[in-house]
């Protein structure tokens, strides 16, 4: 890709993407020979393979071209939202280098209890004492998780052993041991601090139970019905980190360094590299008629 340059596709919504696509793309592929590069915003329950589904298949219409490459620089959990950055053709080769980039992440941890997969995957497995936990003495916590650090992936992960991905021994039930990786955090910055009963700390990102099977059955990824009452203390974070950090491990972790437990109930990624979240249109419902797009699409060098 060196001396090219790819074409970047901003404010592409997830509903709408036909009529998008039109207005905004031409009918060849050879008319993008560095490719075309779409920062997206992943709905809620979908797979990081459910959306390039969506934009192959939209895109192969669009360029009449099924043979048309697609791919995604970096999976995001079916219980995550966020940036998602989408590749198309030659832009293809370059994902690799585009998910080495650091990560910023929106995370709600809450403190007290565990689950097996450290988010709302699996039921919770175990309650703690959290009374002693403060606000103070989580940020006081915090500070030791700057920096370059070994961390352990979760076992429901898509780290791959012995040709299998953990997440498949896990929900097998069978025991896997993964190894420890390198990261860095680089900062955590404390958003929003929830006392023990308040509302603001139930779980904000509950679903009607059709929806939680449609995702078990279409996705055969199961979502555990405990919901977090608020019963329990928790914190939004907002972290900077290196790629390969797991925040449900940094959720984990910090539930262990406050002589409690903790799991992740939200997650957000809102950067990677120079993109953002905001370079992309959200989920929605409404018609593409109705959308507005305050930016323009824009080549970007690529040395």
């Amino acid at each position: 890709m060196s001396g090219e340059s790819y074409f970047l596709l901003e404010g592409c919504p997830v509903e709408g993407m036909p009529e998008f696509f039109a207005s905004h793309l031409s009918e060849s592929i050879d008319d993008y020979p560095g490719g075309i590069v779409i920062p997206l915003d992943k709905p809620l329950r979908w797979t990081s393979a459910d959306l390039v589904r969506k934009v192959k298949f939209q895109l192969q219409r669009q360029f009449r071209n099924k043979k048309l490459k697609v791919g995604h620089a970096g999976t995001l959990d079916p219980l995550a939202s966020g940036l998602l950055i989408v590749c198309v053709g030659k832009a293809t080769k370059i994902a690799e280098e585009l998910q080495a980039h650091d990560k910023e992440y929106i995370a709600t941890v809450e403190f007290g209890a565990t689950t097996a997969s450290f988010d709302l995957e699996q039921p919770i497995s175990g309650f703690f004492p959290f009374e002693h936990i403060t606000r103070e003495a989580l940020e006081e916590a915090l500070k030791g998780f700057i920096g370059e650090q070994e961390q352990v992936p979760p076992v429901f992960s898509a780290k791959i052993i012995g040709g299998l991905r953990a997440y498949e021994y896990a929900r097998a039930g069978e025991p896997v041991e993964l190894r420890k990786s390198l990261i860095a955090i680089h900062s955590i910055d404390l958003l929003e601090w929830h006392e023990a009963g308040s509302a603001e700390g139930a779980r904000a990102d509950s679903a009607p139970k059709s929806d939680l099977d449609a995702v078990r059955n279409i996705h055969n990824y199961h979502v555990a019905d405990t919901a977090s009452d608020g019963s329990r203390p928790s914190a939004t974070l907002r972290i900077r980190c290196s790629k390969g950090t797991y925040i449900r491990s940094l959720a984990r972790d910090l539930g262990l360094a406050l002589g409690s437990g903790a799991y992740l109930t939200s997650l957000r990624r809102t950067a990677s590299g120079e993109f953002r979240v905001c370079f992309s249109r959200p989920y929605s419902t409404n018609s593409y008629k109705n959308l507005e797009y305050s930016k323009e699409n824009r080549r970007c060098s690529h040395p």
